[in-house]
């Protein structure tokens, strides 16, 4: 089920918003957070429909995120008073470029609410800073396939390696929550999925974009902290609070304070899973 309030979420399943007998399925689903999807899903000869559907479905009770069509299409205002509607927590913009993209949508929108952009193009990596230090921005996005695509680069993990590294990079110097990556187009691939839920998760990102709700359940498990990684945590601050202040080592390594922040930081996502 989509729980938008939850400290942690790691799982956010697109779901086409053409398809409203898919709305609640998704909604009851192990994701985090539902995304209705109203850009790349939809037809152009189905995007009217599929705006009345959402605005007759969405409400407090089953909040969800909603992605608009960018500011350029001929739909995104219309797109824009959906994303007015009790029940929209939040708003993907999709094809984010700079900071005054985000600012020309808040605009529209006329109410406080999170934005997610979504970098997928060479300028807005570029403007990834300006973009995430942006007012209204909750967590950023990244738009992984279509990055590849307007790069002229192949969809490996080694090529888009330093890109991760920015975008969470630009995150943190923004203080924002850590970005989710890209999604994973083969449904049906658990261990790609799990390779690259885990390389997500290596470069410091905080969950992942889904397209079906058998993706979700993984990468809630991938992004979860381990069973090896909580043991590693309860040993480092057991050890450092028997110590009082005194030199110790964990594993055959010196327990610092950079350590101690890692070992607190592991044991407060578990706890906030509670």
């Amino acid at each position: 089920m989509s729980r938008i309030g939850r400290q942690r979420y790691r799982s956010f399943l697109f779901v086409p918003g053409n398809r409203p007998e898919r709305y609640l399925k998704a909604w009851e689903s192990n994701a985090d957070v539902v995304i209705i999807d109203l850009e790349d899903a939809v037809p152009i000869g189905e995007k009217d429909p599929a705006r009345e559907a959402v605005a007759n479905w969405v409400g407090p009770e089953r909040p969800v995120l909603i992605r608009v069509n960018g500011l350029a299409t001929p739909w995104f205002e219309q797109d824009v008073r959906v994303a007015r509607l009790p029940g929209v927590d939040g708003v993907v913009l999709p094809k984010a470029a700079n900071a005054s993209d985000v600012a020309t949508l808040l605009s529209r929108i006329e109410r406080d609410i999170p934005i997610y952009p979504l970098i997928e193009s060479a300028q807005g990596m570029w403007n990834v800073l300006e973009i995430a230090t942006a007012p209204g921005v909750r967590q950023l996005m990244f738009g992984t396939l279509d990055f590849c695509a307007d790069m002229g680069m192949a969809l490996t993990s080694d090529t888009l390696s330093p890109y991760r590294a920015d975008i969470v990079m630009a995150s943190r110097v923004a203080g924002i929550r850590p970005p989710l990556d890209g999604v994973t187009p083969g449904i049906d691939d658990d261990k790609l999925l799990q390779t690259e839920a885990a390389e997500g998760k290596k470069w410091g990102f905080a969950g992942k974009l889904c397209i079906h709700p058998c993706q979700a359940p993984v990468v809630n498990r991938c992004y979860a902290p381990s069973k090896t990684e909580l043991a590693w945590a309860r040993r480092v601050l057991d050890a450092f609070e028997r110590a009082n202040g005194a030199a110790v080592a964990v594993d055959g390594k010196m327990v610092d304070r950079p350590v101690i922040l890692q070992a607190r930081r592991i044991l407060d996502e578990d706890e906030s899973e509670a």
